[in-house]
């Protein structure tokens, strides 16, 4: 009966359109009622632990890394240096696209900002090149899901937060999913690109290829710096988005001279509404994760999903499948706080390893912000590109076929994941 009142309370809430993180809080109080033992003493100091946590800093801290390096100058060279290199190709502004969202993905880990970079660099330009836009939209949304998978992911800072997980060994997993994902992009656009007779860009002399990559360097060497230096131990994940914040600010100042002392401000505020946002999630979800591990709801999950806890295999794939669901209905962040506190105790007693749930969770969860009705990375590369949602949507469905293909191999062939990782972390 718990799992119920928990589920319909939730899930009537949202429909009346409280926001999210009320909704949860709503959520709190209906169990609290029918275990009968309601005290708002329990529902604030939950809340307070729930943000009053040193891993959880590193959420602000990628958030503004991102707006610094839009604004600085980073996110233009990114593209610079792919168009240079793959530009004159069949379709070549379109594998642009992907080589600038896996490396802004390494950047600040956010798929909502990366997207709304790259569209906003990259859709002016295939408009102008004559490439069909709706396809080119849903290319672009797809390559920015990849952000939440290759570290930095704020995903994996979350997740690893709520699930008890490292979050560094989230962080190094995640980059060879993130790679196989991209590829997939690159393949269904390639045989795209061949069919439809795509236009191609302008082929550039060698030396100025060299030109442009000498010039994007120092934007290409921060995902070095964060990965190698998360491997190596000189900093942790929160440390890591401190580094990134003043890498971002040093370039953006010193290098490219194009980030200004006036735009500080106004960069602040966005990156702190928005971490505003998320924290007050995360501390509204941390009552709700209390009072489910106070009713023993993940016991019955557990006993719902005991006839598949022998077959790990299989297990994952249905997890996997109601993850999809979920996606499609909530946002990124709630279906991280919603769902692990649940899964998680099936997970670990299933022998999975956590991490290589937390990497295929992730990346389930990422694919839901380009399946409608919520869609938000959608919502957003429509917006900066001006076009109605329907085309967009139908544009979209070859690339999440490529994902979610890449999804299934990672759920049939485990490998992938952890042979990468504990080849890194040696």
């Amino acid at each position: 009966m718990i799992v119920t009142i928990f589920v319909l309370s939730l899930l009537a809430a949202m429909a009346i359109g409280v926001p999210v993180a009320f909704s949860l809080m709503a959520c709190s109080l209906a169990m609290m009622l029918y275990m009968d033992f309601f005290d708002a003493q329990i529902m604030a100091q939950n809340m307070l632990s729930g943000a009053d946590s040193f891993p959880l800093m590193a959420i602000p801290f990628f958030v503004l890394a991102g707006e610094l390096m839009n604004a600085g100058g980073i996110s233009r060279r990114i593209v610079d240096v792919a168009g240079a290199w793959v530009g004159h190709f069949k379709g070549g502004l379109g594998y642009v696209a992907i080589f600038a969202c896996v490396v802004m993905a390494s950047l600040s880990g956010s798929a909502i900002a990366d997207t709304a970079a790259v569209a906003a660099l990259l859709i002016p330009m295939m408009r102008n090149a004559g490439y069909n836009l709706p396809r080119a939209s849903g290319l672009i949304a797809a390559g920015g899901i990849i952000a939440p998978v290759i570290p930095p992911s704020i995903g994996f800072v979350m997740l690893g937060v709520v699930g008890n997980i490292s979050i560094t060994k989230l962080f190094i997993a995640g980059i060879v999913p993130g790679l196989l994902m991209a590829l997939a992009l690159v393949l269904t656009w390639a045989f795209q690109a061949k069919r439809d007779n795509m236009p191609r860009g302008e082929k550039l002399p060698v030396r100025k290829r060299w030109e442009a990559t000498f010039a994007g360097v120092w934007a290409l060497l921060l995902p070095v710096l964060i990965v190698g230096g998360l491997k190596s131990g000189y900093f942790t994940p929160t440390e890591a988005a401190v580094v990134a914040v003043f890498y971002a600010l040093f370039v953006g100042f010193v290098v490219y001279r194009e980030l200004r002392v006036s735009q500080l401000y106004g960069l602040l505020l966005t990156a702190g509404k928005t971490s505003a946002v998320v924290m007050f999630l995360v501390a509204a979800a941390q009552v709700s994760a209390w009072l489910i591990a106070a009713a023993n709801i993940p016991m019955a999950v557990a006993d719902m999903l005991q006839p598949l806890v022998d077959s790990p295999m299989l297990l994952m794939l249905v997890i996997m499948g109601l993850i999809f669901l979920v996606g499609t209905a909530l946002d990124f962040a709630p279906t991280i706080l919603i769902m692990v506190p649940v899964l998680m105790p099936v997970v670990r007693m299933a022998g999975i390893d956590p991490v290589y749930f937390g990497v295929l969770f992730i990346m389930n969860n990422a694919i839901g912000l380009i399946t409608p009705p919520v869609g938000t990375v959608l919502n957003v590369v429509c917006g900066v590109a001006r076009q109605r949602m329907e085309p967009v949507i139908r544009a979209v469905v070859p690339y999440l076929l490529a994902q979610m293909t890449v999804l299934l191999l990672l759920i049939i062939f485990p490998q992938l994941v952890m042979v990468p990782l504990q080849f890194l972390t040696r």
